[in-house]
């Protein structure tokens, strides 16, 4: 069944097995192609509409307990400062970049994970893809994808910090997503963009080692009732998992990647303004994450926690229902 659910016989009690989607054909270049194109459009879709919130998040992490006494760092707050001193149209700042990510990011995760799925599970003698193979897959997907698309998280976050930048009444760095590649490969070399790839690996691995992992096992949990059908019912109730899985796994990498990739703007700042304080350049990931937690507590680890969950949350709801959606409207199977 390309529906990834086969109906229990009438005479026995025992519940349906899970079934690989797709057919034989499912790891052939072309299966392959249009799947990551679907998955591409449905995350182009998802981050489009919740992409505000992404601005929230990355404002609260960079925020550093005790840089501004008397200023308020709550959600709401900090959108409705975003708007009042930015411009409405500043919530989609740095929004291009973000879907650039996800026409590599989203499609290489989501062809690993499902091409590994479909050449390591034995369907003849499991019922249900095994919990750790599928973490495992969803482990190395994320990572192997995020590395590839590093660059342009990078260039996300750039983009996304000018708005401080215009608050600050200094000049913007960059007018363009594509004068932002340009500026950071001439001033860090091509290497450099690749700065914070460790952190931000790390928390794609998370990520997505969550996200896969949860929405494929809670939706095939749920197909073993013969009363649920493989829908838009069973495809929600997967993705509310999926994505409160991933904001709790991935939230502290979260915040470790940001403080990484934030200090570019410091080391601007400081490089052309002699009076500009030192900025501090963390070791590495494990140095920033020990710095956090030293200096600001645990909890600054899960600063950003609501937003992020806010805006995961139908992130994951319409990228799952949408994708599930055009991947039968032509007729590629269930995922």
């Amino acid at each position: 069944s390309e529906m990834g659910h086969e109906e229990a016989p009438s005479s026995s009690k025992e519940p349906a097995p899970f079934v690989r989607p797709g057919s034989e054909r499912a790891n052939s270049l072309p299966q392959v192609a249009l799947k990551y194109f679907l998955s591409c459009s449905a995350s182009t879709v998802a981050e489009t509409a919740t992409y505000p919130l992404d601005i929230t998040k990355t404002r609260l992490q960079i925020a550093r307990k005790g840089a501004a006494k008397n200023q308020k760092t709550g959600m709401f707050r900090v959108t409705y400062n975003i708007v009042k001193n930015e411009g409405a149209s500043s919530l989609w700042r740095g929004l291009a970049p973000a879907i650039y990510r996800h026409y590599i990011y989203t499609g290489i995760r989501m062809s690993i994970y499902e091409s590994m799925r479909n050449n390591l599970f034995d369907r003849k003698n499991e019922k249900l893809f095994p919990l750790w193979e599928s973490m495992a897959c969803g482990l190395v997907s994320g990572a192997v994808a995020q590395f590839v698309a590093s660059p342009t998280d990078l260039v996300k976050v750039q983009m996304q910090m000018e708005g401080l930048r215009k608050m600050q009444n200094l000049p913007p760095r960059f007018t363009s997503t594509w004068h932002a590649f340009s500026s950071l490969h001439k001033q860090h070399g091509f290497r450099g963009l690749w700065m914070g790839w460790i952190p931000n690996c790390q928390r794609a691995a998370l990520l997505n080692m969550a996200d896969m992992a949860t929405y494929d096992r809670v939706k095939h949990l749920i197909l073993r009732d013969p009363r649920m059908k493989d829908d838009i019912i069973t495809h929600g109730l997967a993705s509310v998992c999926s994505g409160f899985a991933a904001a709790i796994v991935s939230t502290p990498a979260d915040v470790v990647k940001t403080r990484m990739m934030d200090q570019l703007r410091h080391i601007h700042d400081h490089d052309h303004n002699s009076n500009a304080k030192q900025p501090r350049i963390y070791k590495g990931s494990v140095d920033c994450l020990m710095h956090i937690v030293r200096k600001e507590g645990f909890l600054a680890l899960y600063r950003g926690f609501i937003p992020i969950y806010t805006r995961m949350a139908p992130w994951s709801l319409l990228f799952w229902v949408s994708y599930e959606e055009v991947r039968r409207l032509v007729g590629a199977g269930s995922f």
